[in-house]
Parts: C-alpha cells; sequence; structure tokens
C-alpha cells in the first residue's frame, strides 16, 4: 500500500472517544491497516450534531439505505428520533471522501452510523451508494 493512499475511518477505530457512552473501540487490525497510509478520523454522529456522550441509537424500520430512502428512522434509547443527525453526519462524511478523493472506508462494525452488519448503518449506506469501498472492524 502506498503512503499516499488517503481513507477515512471511524475515530473510535483509531482510539478517540467518540462512540456513544464517550468511549473508544480502538483496533489493532485497522491501526495495522492504516500504519502505511493517510487517514481522516471521522464519527458522523458527532458531524451530525449528537454530543458525546449520548444516548445509544438503533436503525427502526430497516437499514440505513431505508433512512435515506425514507422507509426507515433512527432513534435513540430515550425514543428521541435522530435521524436527521445521522443523515446530517452521513453527508458530511461523504462530503469530505469526496473533498480528499478518498476510495476506501474503515469503518465501525454494529453501528447505526458505520456498520455493516447486522444492519448497515447510514453513513456506510451513503458511502455505498457512492461507490466507495468499505472495511468493516
Amino acid at each position: 500500500m502506498e503512503y499516499s493512499t488517503k481513507c477515512l475511518v471511524s475515530a473510535c477505530l483509531v482510539g478517540l472517544c467518540t462512540r456513544y457512552d464517550g468511549c473508544s473501540k480502538a483496533d489493532p487490525a485497522c491501526l495495522r491497516l492504516l500504519a502505511d497510509r493517510l487517514w481522516i478520523p471521522v464519527c458522523p454522529e458527532q458531524l451530525g450534531g449528537l454530543a458525546t456522550p449520548r444516548p445509544e441509537a438503533s436503525l427502526t424500520g430497516g437499514d440505513g439505505h431505508g433512512v435515506l430512502a425514507g422507509t426507515a428512522r433512527v432513534v435513540d434509547r430515550a425514543g428521541l428520533d435522530v435521524t436527521d443527525a445521522f443523515v446530517r453526519g452521513a453527508r458530511m462524511a461523504l462530503t469530505i471522501v469526496q473533498a480528499q478523493n478518498i476510495t476506501l472506508c474503515l469503518l465501525k462494525s454494529g453501528s447505526p452510523s458505520c456498520g455493516l452488519s447486522p444492519l448497515t448503518g447510514v453513513t456506510a449506506a451513503l458511502l455505498q451508494d457512492h461507490g466507495i469501498r468499505i472495511i468493516s472492524f
């Protein structure tokens, strides 16, 4: 891999305390993959205006593709609909990816923003829709 290859990475995977619970999920395999790359850490939920810590959120009525299509929502544990913040954060992440000509994103699995499983998150769905390769950790 070339050092000049840029990628976007979920901020929690590189040790930043951006998760909903204020913790990180630093991933050694992800960090190894980043060793010879330029990378930009992002938290789509923070980009969308949500605080840290924040109530845990989940996808309801479908996955991130459904959220983008308007057929699913993101609701936090307190029952607050946070769909708009998730969509806003996803769009901001896409803007960064496009502005930096990024073609690879390393994202946190299980996240309603970044996950590919068990459901595709909102940001992951938007990036997929724009042909961006995603590796899930």
